[in-house]
């Protein structure tokens, strides 16, 4: 696709907008399509606010009530961004089969629905691939550009080479498995996190402060294998043998993590979670963390332009 092609956003919400600002900050005029109402209402002001915090200038953002409102003409690339809801993806990738072009790559956000469902059955699955950003997706860098066993290997080369192009780091995954590969690596720590909890090895505030003031304080640094690559394999080899036995490998998620979601402790978006969440300390908290990603992101960027 050429830069200079329309990019198409299936939905407006927190993800479709800052997906949008990439777009717009890296020059592409951009569509987003987003049924009137509240989300709608703020669109403009949240991608205008996250192309700002790219250090870009937006291009032409036009928001449309549906996708049969969408120049295709000049279309380059679609990004559906809407709820977790395989049927809603499937209906939205049909229609986006017979209006689109017939020669754009059609990628899904979904972080959960493999690719290779939402377009089963539709005759173009080749041109079709995950393109899984992280919250907040205009701050995080990492892209994953994941294949379907029916993605044509050429299709994802060119999104992959866009999102390099718009100052993203993009991995290629060559297979839609659950999770992709972060997530994965995400989870596997997470569900050791969340069982040193349970079984009172450390508090919810022990397992933030080991992660950010130890290993995670290296990550910007080195990834895991270019640390252990550092630090010697034969030492981890030796760790591994120790600690791979005794690590958990439960099949279900926590009960205390189950009990709080049950009763409504779901974090900050409703007060309270493993940490209170008073609305004062919400906003605090936000703009803290959105100034420590400024400053990890400056410290990639400029290792990048040494390079």
């Amino acid at each position: 696709m050429q830069r200079q092609q329309r990019a198409v956003i299936v939905g407006g919400g927190v993800m479709g907008a800052d997906i949008a600002a990439i777009f717009a900050a890296g020059g592409h005029a951009v569509d987003v399509v987003q049924r009137p109402g509240k989300t709608r209402d703020s669109l403009g002001e949240r991608i205008a606010k996250a192309v700002a915090q790219l250090g870009g200038t937006a291009t032409e953002v036009v928001p449309r009530d549906t996708l049969s409102d969408v120049p295709w003409e000049d279309a380059g690339i679609v990004v559906e961004c809407v709820n977790e809801d395989l049927a809603l993806k499937r209906r939205i990738f049909a229609e986006l089969e017979s209006r689109s072009p017939s020669n754009i790559p059609l990628a899904s956000n979904s972080s959960g629905h493999p690719i290779s469902r939402i377009g089963e059955g539709l005759k173009t699955a080749r041109r079709m691939l995950g393109l899984h950003f992280f919250m907040p997706a205009h701050m995080v860098p990492l892209v994953e550009v994941v294949k379907s066993g029916a993605t044509d290997a050429a299709v994802a080369q060119s999104v992959f080479d866009l999102m390099a192009r718009l100052g993203r780091k993009p991995v290629m995954v060559k297979k839609d498995i659950p999770g992709f590969l972060a997530n994965r690596i995400q989870h596997a720590l997470m569900r050791e996190a969340w069982s040193l909890i349970e079984r009172g090895i450390g508090t919810p505030e022990d397992v933030d402060t080991a992660v950010r003031y130890g290993f995670g304080f290296r990550y910007i640094a080195a990834g895991p294998i270019l640390q252990k690559d550092m630090s010697g394999l034969d030492v981890n080899l030796a760790a591994s043998k120790v600690v791979y036995p005794d690590l958990c490998n439960d099949a279900t998620p926590i009960p205390t993590l189950a009990k709080k979601v049950a009763v409504g402790e779901t974090g900050m978006k409703s007060g309270r979670g493993f940490y209170d969440w008073p609305p004062e300390k919400v906003a605090a908290e936000k703009a803290r963390y959105q100034e420590a990603l400024k400053r990890g992101l400056a410290i990639l960027r400029a290792e990048d332009e040494n390079n």
